[in-house]
This record gives C-alpha cells, sequence and structure tokens, in this order.
C-alpha cells in the first residue's frame, strides 16, 4: 500500500523538484517584479505542495493568467485542502501520512 502511495505522488514530487530547480537557478535572474504575494513561483510550488499535481497545474495557470500590468496583485495563498493526507517533508516533498496500527 506504501508503494502504491509513493508512485501516486510522483508526479507532485517531479513537480515540486522542477519549481524547486527554477526557484534556484531561474527566478533569483528576474528578482522581484511579481504583483502578487508570494511570487508566482512559490504559489506554483506550494499549489503542488498543497494540492497535488492536477488541481496545482490548473491553480498556477489561473494565476498566471491573473499577472498581467491590469491586475491590482496583493496578497494571494493557495486555497488549503479540506482534510490533509500528506505531509511535507524538510526537503519540501510530499510523503504520505504515518499510520499508527
Amino acid at each position: 500500500m506504501r508503494l502504491l502511495l509513493e508512485i501516486w505522488l510522483l508526479p507532485r514530487n517531479l513537480a515540486i523538484a522542477a519549481m524547486q530547480l527554477y526557484r534556484r537557478i531561474v527566478s533569483p535572474l528576474y528578482g522581484q517584479v511579481c504583483r502578487y504575494y508570494p511570487s508566482c513561483s512559490r504559489y506554483a510550488l506550494e499549489a503542488y505542495q498543497l494540492r497535488g499535481f492536477l488541481v496545482g497545474i490548473a491553480l498556477t495557470a489561473w494565476r498566471l493568467l491573473r499577472c498581467n500590468p491590469f491586475s491590482a496583485g496583493g496578497v494571494d495563498d493557495v486555497p488549503p485542502p479540506r482534510r490533509p493526507k500528506f505531509v511535507i517533508n524538510s526537503r519540501g516533498f510530499v510523503r504520505p501520512i504515518e499510520r499508527k496500527a
């Protein structure tokens, strides 16, 4: 069962790794240019961590569409899940919650 959960989380964790790489290499080149807080790359990272791969893609795309010169910007946090089913480890990756027998 644990192995299946790990496989299920693989696309999410690959997206998290890609966003961490982007934030480490590309994002510093742009500086603080985002109209929103947190920045769009941080928002995408949190969306993948909290909401999963598919919902994370949808939330990130919607955020990028709203990030334009006509937008006022402001604070825009990722909507939290109703019931968290996973934990985020110290490196930012998502792991299944340990069930005690």
